[in-house]
């Protein structure tokens, strides 16, 4: 390997972050949620069937993950990622085409635009794993730190930035929210399309210059990374469970917040008097800007979570880090009622909120690799990332369904309880939480040899 050239690793790190900006898209959602849940929009839509969309997208996402982490290890990451970034654009120009009805924006946005997701997620962190294998904290947050920084973009893009596409673009005849999907759809597909060029594996064998990892110990504890265990193999260790279980717990109070922080900002702002009507604006209106600024910093900071959390994990333990930040979220949304009674506790707690999701999407696939090794990393986190689909379900759906059923601020209270607790139940479970240990493939019948001197 030494003579052999080989592309310079961090292209990888730029081609991840090009395609994870685009996936990003479906934390976007919370900026549509205002115009299709008005009745006087043009699609009246329910809060729980807003949610029903987001929280498609998130499922078929992580579902389709399985099938495309064993179909990169057979026909290679750059086709995976390419054929992604088509079904995700393409989502998003029939959105923007056909969106005009709830059953449309859940088929076009929801399931297509989140197999498209689904389909491309999973490379940059098969691929960064393994051409990082000394850096797998850093690389795995570096390389889904697009997913959250990406969620601002399209966030601003649409409501602010230039006026709001939402406001100032008819295309075709589409109102706003159809108009956009159209833009954002071509605009995904070319960038993709773009990254996925750069996707590519290390060739056999290769690994960075002075990385030298000690070998397994049979009977012990191994090194991180020094052996692989196949999907079924994992799914037979209890840290398989453990993980699992942990980021359900974690995940569902960042994807409740991300789908309802605007209608709660909204509520939360009016009800406590923060903003009132005025000549140029209603309080309605005010509200809406104030929980919009809180959407886009709760995105930058679960995009610079990401980067934090990986690489603090790399230095205090992935246990650790898990730990904390299970805590440190639990705490946090069981406050979050009270806190976001405020302009100021609105945004900041949407900013530890943010910054805390975004470290599932850097230590839970780290902590695959370091559990089951790096070289069915791309196999062996879709089904870790079954957590995030069951998530993405319960956590809009519990928040949708009160903000129907109650009327007023406190039908926020129950959700946010709910996911504390269960932010805190994941801390526990990491505090349990143990390197599996190396097992010998056999056993051998004469005696092992005396270890030389």
């Amino acid at each position: 390997m030494a003579n052999e050239k080989v592309m310079n690793r961090w292209l990888v790190v730029v081609g991840a972050i090009l395609i994870q900006l685009c996936l990003g898209a479906i934390y976007a959602w919370s900026v549509f949620t205002k115009k299709v849940t008005m009745a006087d929009g043009g699609y009246a839509f329910t809060a729980t069937q807003a949610a029903w969309v987001f929280s498609a997208g998130l499922a078929t996402f992580a579902f389709v993950m399985l099938f495309a982490g064993r179909w990169q290890a057979k026909v290679g990451p750059r086709t995976v990622a390419a054929v992604g970034g088509i079904v995700l654009g393409v989502g998003y120009i029939l959105g923007g085409i056909l969106g005009k009805t709830f059953l449309a924006q859940l088929v076009c946005i929801g399931i297509i635009g989140g197999a498209g997701i689904g389909l491309a997620y999973v490379v940059p962190i098969a691929v960064g794993v393994k051409w990082f294998p000394d850096k797998k904290g850093m690389i795995t947050g570096l390389a889904v730190a697009g997913f959250g920084f990406g969620a601002t973009i399209w966030v601003k893009l649409a409501g602010s930035w230039f006026g709001g596409l939402l406001n100032t673009t008819s295309l075709f005849g589409l109102p706003g929210v159809q108009s956009v999907f159209l833009i954002y759809g071509v605009v995904f597909l070319l960038l993709v399309l773009l990254g996925s060029l750069v996707m590519v594996n290390p060739p056999e064998g290769w690994k960075p210059a002075g990385w030298n990892p000690e070998p397994p110990v049979a009977g012990g504890t191994a090194a991180a990374g020094t052996f692989d265990l196949t999907a079924g193999e994992m799914a037979g260790t209890p840290q398989y469970w453990g993980l699992l279980f942990m980021f359900i717990g974690s995940a569902l109070a960042g994807l409740m917040v991300i789908y309802c922080i605007r209608l709660f900002g909204i509520d939360s702002l009016q009800a406590n008097g923060v903003v009132s009507d005025t000549a140029d604006m209603t309080a309605k209106d005010a509200a809406g800007i104030i929980a919009g600024t809180a959407m886009a910093w709760l995105a930058i900071l679960n995009g610079l979570g990401r980067i934090v959390w990986g690489v603090a994990s790399d230095k205090i333990e992935r246990k650790t880090a898990l730990f904390l930040m299970c805590l440190i979220q639990g705490i946090m949304m069981l406050m979050f009622f009270k806190v976001g009674a405020t302009e100021l506790g609105l945004i900041v707690g949407a900013c530890i909120i943010g910054f805390n999701f975004g470290g599932n999407f850097a230590l839970f696939p780290a902590a695959t690799a370091d559990f089951f090794g790096n070289k069915n990393v791309g196999t062996n986190y879709p089904w870790v990332f079954l957590a995030y689909g069951v998530a993405g379900i319960a956590g809009p759906y519990i928040a949708g369904y009160f903000r129907d059923t109650a009327t007023g601020v406190e039908a926020w209270k129950t959700p946010f309880l709910v996911a504390g607790i269960a932010c805190l139940a994941a801390a526990v479970l990491a505090l349990m939480l143990k390197a599996p240990k190396h097992k010998p493939v056999c056993e051998c019948a004469e005696p092992a040899a005396e270890p030389s001197a």
